[in-house]
């Protein structure tokens, strides 16, 4: 019986690498950084959402049972809970207005002040939501078109040496063609978890800005009334007047 032979494949990533001019290992380069950029950006947003969702479900549920708004804020913890940053911006609001109430009264009541300041908050913590996303979106656009410069690359190598062979045997094209094939399928490996990531992560966003939303137009209704948005002031904790006479 004649012995098994193992061949090296003359085609793979490692000839890619090693008899690619630096073109293709530029464009090789590229869409290694971006998939690595790809999936950083993934894990750790996916992360980030994680824990938003734990701190909404956290402020649904402490800090509307809090006796004042002081207690309220005081329960959400982390210095980067955009919950916190919300009632910590629309308490400061209130006490400022009504500081300055002689001043302000005349020219911007005090809903509309506490809605400009949590809008601007508000349109902080969104944006701190989104970033990333747009790199995402970028890496599934156009890594498929970078794999194709590699691919065109790669088919103009193969002329070049049908030119020089003068015949189109196997052995002189069917390198530069499997870098071609190589780059176009490193660039659709790049570009669909871009685009699936990207989508997966934009709909949970949604999930959470709509809880964010949500929990700034209840805190709105309260600095306002002294009520919880939907409640009466019967059905508020003791002692949960607004929070102007909060301790």
């Amino acid at each position: 019986m004649a012995d098994n032979i193992v061949v090296d494949n003359p085609y793979g990533l490692g000839a890619l690498w090693a008899q690619g001019d630096f073109v293709a290992k530029g464009t090789l380069i590229i869409l290694v950084i971006m998939s690595l950029l790809t999936w950083f950006i993934m894990i750790t947003k996916a992360f980030d959402q994680r824990k938003m969702r734990a701190q909404a479900g956290e402020a649904e549920k402490e800090f509307w049972t809090s006796s004042s708004l002081t207690d309220a804020i005081g329960k959400l913890k982390g210095k980067s809970n955009p919950f916190r940053s919300l009632a910590e911006t629309g308490k400061h609001a209130f006490e400022h207005h009504e500081a300055n109430k002689a001043r302000l009264a005349g020219a911007i009541d005090t809903s509309a002040w506490i809605t400009q300041s949590l809008e601007r908050t508000g349109d902080s913590v969104i944006g701190h939501m989104q970033s990333g996303l747009p790199v995402l979106a970028s890496v599934g656009s156009t890594a498929p078109f970078v794999g194709l410069f590699g691919t065109v690359w790669g088919i103009y190598h193969a002329l070049i040496a049908i030119s020089l062979a003068g015949q189109a045997s196997i052995d002189k094209v069917a390198g530069p063609v499997g870098e071609a094939l190589i780059m176009t399928a490193i660039g659709l490996a790049v570009a669909v978890p871009a685009v699936l990531g990207y989508n997966v992560l934009l709909r949970r966003n949604k999930m959470v800005q709509e809880r964010v939303t949500h929990f700034a137009h209840e805190l709105h209704a309260y600095l306002i009334s002294g009520a919880k948005m939907g409640l009466g002031m019967d059905k508020l904790p003791p002692g949960a007047g607004k929070p102007a006479t909060a301790r």
